[in-house]
């Protein structure tokens, strides 16, 4: 097959978000079988490099700037301007600021000349590519990743949102252009059972197909040994509002808690981009903020336990998925384990539960108390992960779903 993909995200190297991690693997994957062409946008980060690798993976990689809109807000007026044309036209800002006309026209040709078979948009925000009149000849897939309505409702709700009154401003714009995605799109992709019945409220007549995510079990290896102590790590993006509010939470609600019985105990917060509402937390005793480091595995190897305090968020999380994959022993909320089936009575116990903070505190204590009870967690995460959450796995069920849709069309 012929597969054109839409990322307006630049996904490389895979380690800077979870939409670049999941568009990577899969491109990465259905090259070995099919041609994909890969259309994305440059931005500042990007280097010469990093062109010259993601090309390595994909038949042909076509890069366009990013659109002027992206680049600049523009102040109050740009502001103003922005929320007429999001309102008007029922797109919402962040999708409108970075569209790209040339990218548009380029898309547009490859369709009328019949150069690709299929198309998926890798995430909702490049959905706007996509004309209704595309399906007459081609199949369109939408891979959403989360759906941004819900995403946001769900930051609104637990006062997670860096802007909540943009937001709620915003808050029909974003359901409006969602519910058009059953006029523009053959099919859906989404990354768990939640995430499928949002989006059948939505877009009732979109037919959907779960494809989870997964993880690179050569960059996650599984640790040699229980270092022991009294190390937490939490690891993520830490630019991005979800992992903020999941930071601030644990620091300020869960830690004074723990050093009332642990005094020693230490949490790092580990990731690239920390903003200063995250690098404030590093004041607190107990508690260090590392920015971007060069191999997230060594800080899980360190930890006694991983802890994904996540309040808010849709979504299989990479974050989870990978502490498994490295042997660490995992408490979460039931953000963090979303998607993963890991302590119900027909599976063996993988990871703690906890949402409130003495939740945390009871589940932590029993971690760091038990030495057997934390193997277990290893060896039973490390154990789900291979079986259920590798990209091999993630990429044959995508390829799945673009094979039949492909087999869909050609039926007389």
């Amino acid at each position: 097959m012929r597969i054109l993909m839409i990322s307006s995200t630049f996904p490389y190297p895979p380690s800077r978000g979870g939409t670049e991690i999941r568009t990577f693997n899969l491109l990465k994957y259905l090259n070995q079988f099919h041609d994909v062409t890969l259309v994305t946008q440059r931005h500042a980060d990007v280097s010469d490099e990093d062109m010259q690798q993601l090309a390595s993976y994909v038949r042909q990689l076509k890069i366009f700037d990013l659109a002027k809109d992206a680049r600049s807000h523009g102040g109050p007026l740009g502001k103003i301007g922005r929320f007429v044309s999001a309102t008007a036209s029922g797109t919402p800002p962040n999708v409108l600021h970075r569209y790209s006309p040339d990218m548009q026209q380029w898309i547009d040709t490859q369709v009328e000349t019949g150069a690709v078979d299929i198309i998926t948009c890798e995430h909702s925000v490049n959905a706007v590519y996509i004309r209704p009149s595309y399906k007459k000849s081609v199949r369109t897939i939408l891979n959403i990743h989360s759906l941004i309505y819900n995403w946001m409702l769900n930051h609104l709700h637990m006062n997670a949102s860096d802007y909540a009154l943009r937001d709620r401003l915003y808050l029909s714009t974003v359901k409006r252009y969602e519910k058009r995605y059953q006029q523009q799109f053959s099919h859906g992709v989404v990354t768990t059972s939640d995430d499928q019945d949002e989006l059948i409220k939505l877009c009732p007549h979109l037919e959907s197909t779960i494809v989870a995510n997964g993880v690179d079990l050569n960059l996650f290896p599984l640790r040699s040994r229980d270092p022991g102590g009294l190390e937490l790590v939490f690891v993520g993006a830490m630019n991005s509002s979800h992992n903020i509010d999941a930071a601030k939470f644990f620091v300020n609600s869960v830690m004074p808690l723990l050093r009332e019985k642990y005094p020693s105990i230490h949490f790092t917060i580990v990731g690239a981009s920390p903003t200063p509402a995250v690098e404030a937390l590093a004041k607190q005793e107990g508690v260090t903020v590392t920015g971007k480091v060069a191999s997230i595995t060594d800080y899980l190897h360190r930890a006694v336990i991983a802890v994904v305090p996540l309040r808010a968020g849709f979504g299989i999380k990479n974050k989870t998925l990978e502490a498994m994959a490295a042997g660490v022993p995992v408490v979460a909320s039931d953000r963090g384990l979303e998607g993963l089936e890991v302590d119900s009575s027909t599976v063996p116990l993988r990871a703690l539960r906890a949402n409130e903070p003495q939740e945390y505190v009871a589940a932590i204590r029993h971690l760091l108390d038990d030495p057997d009870l934390r193997a277990s967690l290893s060896i039973n995460g490390r154990s789900l992960v291979e079986h259920t959450f590798s990209w091999d796995k993630a990429g044959r069920d995508y390829e799945s779903v673009l094979t039949q849709t492909a087999k869909y069309q050609k039926m007389p």
